[in-house]
């Protein structure tokens, strides 16, 4: 007979999830499945290119603010280091090897680059020089300020490019900045014990913020269009690369990183408080960013969705989009899928006694 362990014998317990962050999550990836869903029909489409907007003004900045959240600031011990490999440097080097299997047989020329990230993959890179910055920026006066700063900077070095993604990892630092100070104040814990009356006041701003949004974006379509706005909201290219060779360029970055960041507070504030149906799905946002791709990306290129469309295939490809993203967050694919996105790889490390030596 086996005695139950007594407490000190117990491993500790992992630390009690937040629903909130998990519902973020969760909302946070569909946006990006519907967002890449869509692409092909903004061209033809000013429906299309209008929700395509209305997505892109926050979605991203979500995504990386919430990976913010999550990350730590101290020296990284072995652990940590271990986790950066497992969590982010072998899945780059399986899904970029995947991919460029898959463009080998399109192209019928084998080639591997793995210093260029291939569509969704530039995440995975950006986030790992995040995590090893992060104990750095934390040292300094204004991290976010200085962050911003490196954001607007960048769009006027054209030489940066997307070798390592370093166009991303410099635009978009901020709202990782955001996301890492978040944690660091006593914001969520406040938000959690708002009373029901604060939380509807300040929902109902949130929805007149996003509602303002969507008229705006609505009503100025071509015009949105015509001054290119859904490049700066890319956070990926230089301004002269897209026609801003203005020196006020960085001026319209800097705008653009001010609503995205009320938008990132709006939506945060909409996410549900408590635990929900797809909370637990939101634990799964890796094996959706890293697998959706490769189901769109048939179809993207097949030409089903070029040319002018009917409104009612932006419907279908947004109902397509949740359903693809339930799927892929679901525990069979999750199962067939682990080795994969969360390669254990034991074989590589040397074991904690070891190390110590």
């Amino acid at each position: 007979m086996t005695l139950p362990a007594t407490p000190a014998e117990r491993a500790p317990s992992r630390p009690k999830r937040e629903p909130l962050w998990d519902n973020a999550r969760f909302v946070a990836i569909l946006l990006v499945v519907t967002g890449h869903a869509i692409l092909k029909l903004i061209a033809e489409s000013d429906t299309a290119y209008g929700v395509y907007l209305f997505i892109y003004a926050f979605h991203v900045p979500v995504f990386v603010a919430v990976a913010g959240y999550f990350a730590k600031s101290d020296a990284p011990g072995p652990k940590q280091l271990r986790r950066i490999v497992t969590d982010l440097v072998l899945p780059y080097l399986i899904f970029e090897t995947i991919w460029s299997v898959v463009h080998s047989i399109i192209s019928g020329s084998l080639s591997f680059d793995y210093a260029v990230p291939s569509w969704t993959l530039w995440f995975l890179l950006a986030l790992i020089i995040w995590r090893v910055s992060l104990p750095y920026l934390a040292l300094l006066k204004h991290p976010l300020l200085i962050a911003i700063a490196i954001s607007v900077a960048s769009g006027y070095l054209p030489g940066i490019g997307g070798v390592f993604a370093l166009d991303r990892t410099l635009t978009l630092l901020p709202f990782f900045v955001l996301g890492w100070r978040l944690r660091q104040l006593p914001l969520t814990a406040i938000w959690l014990r708002a009373s029901v009356g604060t939380v509807r006041l300040v929902r109902a701003g949130a929805i007149l913020v996003f509602a303002v949004l969507a008229l705006v974006i609505a009503l100025n379509v071509p015009l949105l269009r015509e001054i290119k706005l859904r490049r700066f909201l890319l956070f990926e290219e230089a301004y002269p690369a897209f026609g801003y060779d203005e020196w006020w360029a960085g001026a319209v970055r800097l705008g653009v990183i001010a609503l995205a960041g009320i938008l990132v507070f709006a939506f945060l504030v909409l996410m549900p408080r408590s635990a929900t149906w797809f909370s637990p799905l939101g634990q799964a946002t890796m094996y959706v960013y890293l697998l959706h791709s490769f189901v769109l990306y048939p179809i993207r290129e097949s030409g089903v969705l070029s040319g002018p469309q009917n409104d009612l295939l932006l419907v279908g490809m947004i109902v397509f989009s949740v359903l693809l993203t339930l799927l892929l967050a679901s525990k069979p694919v999750r199962r067939v899928t682990r080795p994969l996105v969360e390669p254990r790889a034991r074989w590589l490390f040397v074991t904690p006694r070891v190390a110590r030596d």
